[in-house]
């Protein structure tokens, strides 16, 4: 089953790339992706299979894992509002989502404080 794992990056260049390389080394492929700045550090959210070889490559390359997180994945059709009503049906079922992003193959990663919940949402 893929999760989500959250790591810490110094916010300078190269760290996203060696990151990268760190799981690519280790023969771990990234399913899905997303970074951002956050109070003076990088947020990198990677998707993948093999958590265990995940975590153990980055925390050989010096990364902080700072959370690993279950998700629900869900194919999503690349058209206007697709996103949209995928989220409104997860709102509805009472679902709070605070990480969203896209796989590599355009499915749609979600996650929040009930997975269940937003889970059942999609269902």
């Amino acid at each position: 089953m893929a999760k989500d794992l959250t790591i810490v990056l110094e916010d300078r260049p190269g760290t996203l790339a060696e990151a990268s390389e760190a799981l690519g080394n280790a023969g771990v492929n990234i399913d899905g992706a997303c970074g951002f700045p956050s109070d003076g550090v990088g947020i990198f959210h990677v998707l993948v299979e093999d958590t265990d070889a995940a975590r153990r490559a980055l925390t050989e390359a010096g990364f902080e894992i700072r959370a690993e997180r279950e998700v629900v994945i869900v194919p999503v059709e690349d058209r206007p509002g697709e996103g949209g009503r995928i989220l409104r049906r997860v709102a509805d079922a009472g679902a709070n989502v605070d990480l969203v992003y896209i796989t590599m193959d355009g499915r749609l990663v979600m996650s929040g404080g009930d997975v269940e919940a937003i889970r059942l949402g999609v269902a």
